[in-house]
């Protein structure tokens, strides 16, 4: 992080201990009335004081958990029944998989035709065909 961006030009190429100690209306951002009306509800007047905070630093805590917090049965469930979705969609077991290299499939597949290739095929068609006879 460039600290000339987050101070303002007063404060740029200061170091830091100076940075820590200047008003909190040096930071880009907060006027010279925010930086009162901070003082008024926390007592706090430099940059130092800020991060010094309880506030301040309960909020950073609670955000840095929040990232690494573990996930809670109800959201393993859902994620469960998302995998298990998408597997039932793009099986796992499909001949090409991402990793496999290939770019280009230079003979497109034999297509199957769904009507000859159907389970109980034959017993469908017979049944249309009885099914013709008697309309007759």
């Amino acid at each position: 992080m460039n600290i000339n961006t987050v101070v303002d030009n007063e404060f740029a190429g200061k170091c830091f201990r100076d940075i820590c100690n200047a008003p909190l209306s040096a930071m880009r951002g907060l006027s010279t009335g925010d930086a009162k009306a901070l003082h008024a509800a926390f007592g706090i007047t430099t940059i130092g004081d800020l991060a010094e905070l309880k506030f301040v630093k309960w909020a950073t805590a609670i955000k840095t958990l929040a990232a690494e917090e573990c996930d809670t049965p109800e959201q393993v469930a859902k994620e469960a029944l998302l995998d298990d979705a998408v597997e039932m969609t793009f099986p796992a077991s499909d001949p090409i998989s991402v990793d496999s290299g290939i770019t280009r499939i230079e003979v497109p597949p034999d297509m199957v035709d769904a009507s000859t290739d159907h389970q109980h095929a034959k017993e469908v068609e017979a049944s249309t065909e009885k099914g013709k006879g008697k309309s007759a």
